[in-house]
């Protein structure tokens, strides 16, 4: 009988107490993993298309307005629903919610990879974010419901580090599959872009079998039933904000545009009252503003944003620099970020002895470190671009790296360290919409910035000044990182 399995002891004498034992369901270490695994799918496929957009241009003669929202379609699904993906975690049950998405994840996945136009594709994409939605939030309230004291600490490393590294990877693989084009006898030039997505079809196949018998069953013992109006309500918020910035530039910035940016801050401010309104009440809104009274949670997330804003754009401008401008193929874009992945991972192992020593300081030399490695980048660029290559950009990328790996495990720690097993896929799902809509701001503004300067600067002059406003995203995190609570539970 498994550790997660309720155990009654059903033959007593006449007259005694008959115990029912629930003890806590446990995650094992194949269990860590398989959810680990589906932590990793949404995120390295937020970042696998970038390098498969050119040919995704070629093939479908997409063009801009319809390349931005094969971004954007996943990433604003994704991020929209994913606090209610935690909520109805929490309510039906986590394992069982995982399992759900990993299987959409899987069959959606199939669906771009043999999307006949680009309007199919972008219908696909926005299907898999909402997938994505439904099996992320999974993973951090099964970690937070299923573990304890030092081995949560550890999990929650773990998921930090491969968060950190599924952005990198993403972005890496996709490079080596646009290149190598596994399947050019089934789909001949087109095999390529269609290779990132269908190689999410197996591994998410492995990942059903895994977590159905090797995840625990978690939910919530008091669950609260959807929150309808806060759902609408951070719907229109998001999609207000991120729609306009994503395909503002490519459609010319036409009046919608600017109807929906003016929306957004009575949107937002809506959402906000609704959602203290039914807090006061008792009831349990879709994000509790009493949960952000928690300050590890409120301090951690002010963080997420700025890093992710920064990481996020920087992705997407470097894949268009390196390709565009310095012509490489998407193999030799892609692996130009095998460096920062080695270093962040290097980096995520030492964290955790670090933190004991030194707590959440940690994170402020992490962006110190980082802050060094994107100005040398930056330099790099400025006075070496006619010639610029994967070795010329090896050491900004690495130092980047390293201090990305000192802070991103150490702030999802933080963000979820004090709030309780009964609101973990609330807590869950609040940091990664946090994450998400940030890193899909940073493409949305960082993009645009890039995108405009080229046309009137160039590409090597365009890429050194987005890269010092990244520098400055980057600044903003680690003076904030001096307010977080020193020690790190």
């Amino acid at each position: 009988m498994s550790e997660s399995t309720v155990r009654t002891e059903a033959i007593a004498p006449a007259g005694t107490v008959v115990r029912h034992d629930h003890p806590a369901p446990v995650l094992g270490a194949l269990g860590l993993f398989t959810v680990l695994l589906g932590a990793a799918l949404p995120l390295i496929d937020f970042f696998i298309v970038n390098v498969a957009l050119p040919t995704i241009d070629h093939d479908l003669d997409a063009g801009p307005a319809l390349l931005e929202l094969v971004v954007a379609g996943y990433g604003l699904a994704y991020a929209v629903l994913l606090v209610l993906g935690g909520r109805l975690g929490d309510m039906a049950g986590r394992r069982r919610l995982f399992l759900l998405g990993i299987a959409a994840f899987g069959i959606t996945s199939l669906a771009c990879g043999l999307a006949p136009d680009a309007w199919t594709l972008v219908g696909a994409r926005v299907a898999q974010g909402a997938a994505a939605a439904l099996m992320l939030p999974q993973v951090l309230a099964t970690i937070q419901a299923a573990t304890s004291g030092d081995r949560r600490a550890r999990a929650m490393g773990l998921y930090g580090a491969t968060a950190g590294l599924s952005m990198v990877a993403g972005q890496i693989l996709g490079g080596v599959l646009v290149a190598a084009a596994p399947l050019s006898s089934v789909f001949g030039e087109s095999a390529g872009w269609r290779s990132v997505f269908l190689v999410n079809v197996p591994v998410a196949a492995v990942g059903l079998v895994l977590a159905a018998r090797t995840v625990p069953e978690t939910r919530s013992e008091r669950p609260a039933p959807v929150d309808v109006p806060g759902t609408l309500l951070l719907a229109v918020s998001l999609v207000t904000l991120l729609a306009p910035l994503t395909e503002g530039r490519a459609a010319g910035w036409p009046v919608w545009t600017w109807v929906s940016l003016a929306l957004f801050p009575f949107a937002a401010y809506a959402f906000y009252r609704v959602e203290r309104r039914a807090d006061r009440l008792g009831r349990m809104p879709l994000v509790p503003p009493s949960l952000l009274r928690l300050e590890s949670l409120r301090r951690g997330l002010a963080l997420v944003v700025p890093f992710s804003i920064g990481f996020g754009g920087f992705m997407f401008v470097i894949a268009v620099a390196l390709q565009q401008g310095l012509k490489l193929g998407p193999a030799a874009a892609g692996l130009s970020m095998a460096p920062m992945a080695a270093a962040f991972f290097v980096a995520s192992l030492a964290g955790p002895r670090l933190i004991l020593r030194y707590g959440s300081r940690v994170v402020t030399a992490g962006g110190l470190i980082q802050a060094v490695g994107v100005l040398v980048l930056a330099l790099t660029v400025w006075r070496e671009w006619s010639g610029l290559g994967m070795l010329g950009l090896m050491p900004g990328v690495a130092i980047a790296g390293f201090g990305q790996g000192l802070q991103l495990p150490v702030l999802f720690r933080i963000v979820l360290s004090d709030v309780p097993a009964a609101r973990a896929g609330v807590g869950g799902g609040v940091m990664t919409t946090t994450q998400q809509a940030a890193l899909a701001l940073g493409v949305a503004t960082l993009g645009t910035l890039f995108l405009s300067l080229v046309p009137g600067a160039g590409m090597r002059d365009a890429l050194a000044v987005t890269l010092l406003v990244q520098l400055a995203a980057v600044a903003l995190t680690a003076l904030l990182s001096l307010r977080l609570p020193r020690r790190v539970a």
